[in-house]
């Protein structure tokens, strides 16, 4: 019974051994993500990747909204800035998370962020010109066609596109079930991905980081006001902003040139 008992002792400890060491060698290699029809990118040691995208099937939607919430404007400002008005939407793809770290520094050497030490953190501190410069090394690196969305595009998206719910932010109408903001956050950003997704399954279009769109920043069509900016459109608001501010319709804009640790964003197609 004895020898028996060693016996099984010494399999269950090699086989656990055994498991241990394929555990540290799979840890250890590189992970693949496949993208369907596109190459296949290599990211080092991790599951989640900016490069990432969620196929969104286009359609018509109301674009804005006439909640009149305070966001800091005047209230004929606030209105106007994100008065309700019809828009179609063409077939695409956007970013399942926010471009992190790491993506950054796979393709561009170093990670500018000031929360530099959290890889799967999303990348901060870039500007919207260098987002630029970031895509253009991506898709000669990997053939592809990545681009920043539209802001079209980016609300169409956090809304859910054709399964929206009709959500005040992207997933829920609690903020704290999807995004970080000011009252969750400890003033940091965090992981993408922790939070719960929206409809189509993106995380993080509210709260974490503002998100670079590629247009500049105009009045709606149904803007009485007319008022215009010099900047690049920024959506869905940061880690350190109110509440109000990662509503999915608010909006905000700043100068292409800008860096800031609350500035991020994430690729289309």
């Amino acid at each position: 019974m004895l020898i028996k008992n060693l016996t099984f002792l010494t399999l269950s400890t090699l086989i656990i051994v055994s498991l241990g060491c394929d555990d540290q060698k799979r840890s250890s290699d590189a992970k693949v993500v496949t993208l369907p029809g596109q190459n296949e990118l290599k990211i080092a040691e991790r599951d989640k990747s900016g490069f990432v995208m969620i196929d969104v099937k286009g359609g018509d939607f109301i674009m804005g909204g006439n909640d009149n919430v305070d966001d800091g404007g005047s209230p004929e400002l606030r209105i106007a800035d994100e008065c309700p008005h019809e828009v179609t939407i063409k077939d695409f793809s956007i970013g399942k998370y926010e471009v992190m770290g790491a993506d950054w520094v796979a393709i561009m050497g170093t990670n500018p962020s000031k929360h530099n030490d959290c890889e799967d953190c999303p990348v901060e501190q870039v500007s919207w010109d260098d987002i630029q410069e970031f895509i253009r090394k991506l898709n000669l690196k990997y053939d592809e066609s990545y681009r920043l969305p539209t802001e079209e595009e980016w609300e169409f998206a956090a809304k859910g596109g054709t399964k929206s719910k009709n959500h005040v932010y992207a997933g829920s109408n609690n903020a704290a079930e999807v995004a970080w903001f000011e009252r969750n956050s400890e003033n940091v950003s965090h992981p993408v991905g922790l939070l719960r997704s929206n409809e189509l399954g993106i995380f993080d279009m509210s709260g974490n980081i503002w998100e670079w769109c590629s247009n500049a920043k105009k009045p709606y069509p149904c803007d009485e006001i007319g008022k215009t900016f010099e900047s690049k459109v920024l959506r869905g608001g940061s880690f350190g902003h109110r509440i109000q501010s990662v509503r999915i319709i608010d909006r905000n804009g700043r100068g292409s040139s800008l860096r800031l640790p609350t500035l991020g964003f994430r690729l289309a197609k």
